[in-house]
């Protein structure tokens, strides 16, 4: 009877273990199989992993994947009287490889250019080019005469505006309009010709200005000038 209880009791602790042991492997492979679930394709807008973390077969837990948008160049220039931005932007932790530019408008409809490769050259919001030379530009509009007024449906993009680079990661930057020179021209001929003013130089914060210098080291010339010569004065009123 006594060996009958104690096989039963063996029994039970038996059975409390497995049932432990299967439990825990049920919750471990919870846990294992939830990275394999969170991809890319989960991100309902541009892709990039932003939640994703990896937890070993030890039950290690990695942070998620960097997911970050470098804007590398953002310069506005002046191509044969056609006003373009080149841009050349870096995405770290995305697998995209296009570029989504949106000019916001602060008052109206966005300009987006979708689809740009991540480096590039695009045209400036407003502006035309037929045979690769411009022929109209944002902010001016052209009369019946052929006169230029200025004033139409692009003037936000002019004096600056703000672009949005997405690839998921995105990023937001200001860029100015480019300025008019002799050689090429962003806005109708005839007009005023917007040239930048250059900055005064300016001296290093951490250079010198010899002006003061000098004038000290002047100063003490003179000083010292005057004292000789006082004291020679003296001197001959003494041997007198």
């Amino acid at each position: 009877m006594y060996e009958s209880s104690a096989l039963s009791r063996r029994w039970v602790v038996l059975m409390r273990k497995l049932l432990r042991t299967c439990l825990a492997l049920m919750i471990a492979a919870l846990v294992v199989g939830v990275p394999s679930v969170a991809t890319a394709a989960d991100d309902p807008v541009y892709g990039c992993e932003t939640e994703q973390a990896a937890v070993g077969a030890d039950g290690d837990y990695s942070p998620p994947l960097p997911c970050e948008l470098h804007v590398l160049v953002k310069q506005p220039i002046c191509d044969n009287d056609v006003p373009k931005l080149r841009y050349e932007v870096e995405a770290i932790g995305s697998p995209n490889t296009t570029v989504t530019l949106t000019w916001i408008n602060p008052s109206g409809a966005d300009y987006v250019q979708a689809g740009l490769p991540l480096s590039g050259t695009v045209l400036w919001p407003g502006a035309v080019e037929q045979n690769g030379v411009g022929v109209d530009w944002p902010g001016w509009r052209q009369l019946a005469d052929g006169t230029w007024v200025e004033g139409d449906e692009w003037d936000w993009v002019r004096p600056s505006v703000q672009v949005n680079f997405a690839v998921n990661p995105e990023a937001t930057i200001t860029v100015a309009y480019p300025p008019s020179s002799p050689q090429c021209l962003t806005s109708p001929p005839g007009t005023s010709v917007l040239v930048d003013e250059p900055e005064p130089p300016v001296l290093s914060a951490t250079g010198s200005n010899a002006l003061p210098i000098a004038l000290v080291g002047g100063g003490l010339v003179a000083a010292g000038a005057i004292a000789v010569a006082a004291t020679r004065r003296n001197r001959r009123h003494t041997e007198v």
